[in-house]
């Protein structure tokens, strides 16, 4: 199982430390706060308190041992380069790092980032996207050209066949889920049950939430079916 390593414990760290702990995983949080480590030492396999720009203070807690390491100190723009580097340095093979805009970002995947994110932005295109459209339920942007998008399946859709509705064809896209409620088998209400990678001959009913991957000019078009 990945081990990994969460530096910074803001509201973006903490709260992907508490969801890798409650996946399984063992965690290794890090921050300069001492109130902050009280706080989640409980909750996480190992937390210290420290000045995590300091290479030799890492190399102190077995840092090279994890799989990933996940730097959330965004504001600090200087901590958050110095503690690449030294991740890089210390051969930490998956970095993962938060940026605070587009040059922060340049820099960080200059100096050995493997992924770098801007949650404040990614968050803002995906709730900007859901609000043009009441059709769509979540938006996640794989480039600027393209995305996965859920939509509620347009009328036109209703009744007919993954075949007979083509959307390949028409629309340039590929349907690789579809959502559905159903009634619960062991309580009142619904649940949700996804389809993967339906079949042509599948039907399309009222409520059903596509899943489609595609060019965002492409998706408008179902978009606009609507």
């Amino acid at each position: 199982m990945r081990q990994f390593a969460v530096i910074g414990l803001g509201r973006f760290g903490l709260s992907i430390a508490k969801t890798l702990v409650e996946k399984g995983y063992q965690v290794l949080a890090i921050d300069a706060s001492e109130q902050i480590i009280q706080g989640i030492s409980d909750e996480v396999t190992q937390a210290v308190c420290m000045n995590a720009t300091d290479e030799k203070a890492l190399r102190t807690v077995g840092i090279e041992n994890v799989d990933v390491a996940i730097v959330g100190v965004g504001t600090n723009l200087e901590a958050s380069i110095l503690i690449t580097l030294s991740l890089k340095e210390i051969g930490i093979k998956e970095i993962v790092c938060k940026a605070v805009n587009k040059d922060h970002q340049k820099v960080l995947e200059k100096i050995g980032a493997t992924k770098v994110i801007q949650p404040e932005r990614e968050m803002g295109v995906r709730v900007a996207n859901s609000l043009i459209s009441s059709s769509v339920i979540e938006h996640i942007e794989l480039s600027k050209e393209s995305s996965i998008v859920e939509l509620i399946s347009p009328k036109d859709f209703i009744g007919k066949s993954l075949r007979e509705i083509d959307v390949r064809a028409r629309y340039g896209v590929t349907v690789i889920a579809v959502k559905r409620k159903i009634p619960s088998a062991s309580k009142d209400g619904e649940e949700e049950i996804v389809n993967v990678s339906p079949q042509a001959e599948d039907i399309v009913k009222k409520g059903d939430i596509l899943v489609v991957l595609g060019s965002n000019e492409n998706i408008g078009k179902i978009q606009r079916k609507h």
